[in-house]
């Protein structure tokens, strides 16, 4: 019988609200950023040390205060990577960011949903598909990702977007929903 924690692996529905498993490593994780976040910038030392105990992070990361993620152990991020203040990840499935990758205020990234039949949903059933961001993408205020997408490489997701398809490398997106406005040259 699989438990929670490898149906939400596999894409399928499970069960995070009554699984103590994954309630106690949501609860864990909670408790590191509640310390991660309460750190003065000052403390860049402890900070850096600290966020890699939560989730996966190349050399020369920075994520701005306060930032919030389910379990962060699912959350793996290239290098040079900056996040502005409130970046919230719900992790119940992988989330990969690639290198040189750049997200701006109040952005959130959503692995996970839940179901439209009420009576599953009510018995707090979720799913939660990977989401993957590619190398140099700059990820505008505001933005909503949602599961199960990936934004290729190079590209420029404008303010406000909610992205809820695959969107490819070298363009400019942005709407809700996101749509690829035009592609990105050297000119």
């Amino acid at each position: 019988m699989k438990t929670e924690k490898q149906k939400a692996a596999e894409g399928e529905l499970y069960n995070a609200n009554y699984d103590p498993l994954l309630q106690k490593e949501m609860l864990e994780t909670r408790c590191k950023l509640h310390e991660y976040n309460l750190l003065s910038p000052h403390q860049q030392k402890e900070r850096d040390q600290l966020i890699r105990t939560i989730l996966h992070m190349g050399e020369e990361g920075c994520i701005i205060s306060p930032f919030y993620c389910d379990y962060g152990y699912n959350i793996h991020i290239g290098k040079n990577f900056f996040a502005n203040t409130n970046l919230v990840i719900l992790d119940g499935a992988r989330v990969t960011i690639g290198d040189h990758v750049f997200i701006a205020p109040h952005v959130g990234i959503y692995t996970a949903g839940h179901p439209l039949d009420v009576p599953q949903r009510n018995e707090g059933l979720e799913y939660a598909y990977p989401i993957t961001i590619g190398n140099n993408v700059w990820i505008g205020a505001h933005v909503c990702i949602l599961p199960g997408v990936t934004i290729g490489d190079n590209t420029v997701i404008g303010a406000g977007s909610v992205v809820t398809k695959d969107i490819p490398s070298g363009v400019l997106a942005y709407g809700n929903p996101c749509r690829v406005i035009r592609e990105l040259t050297n000119e």
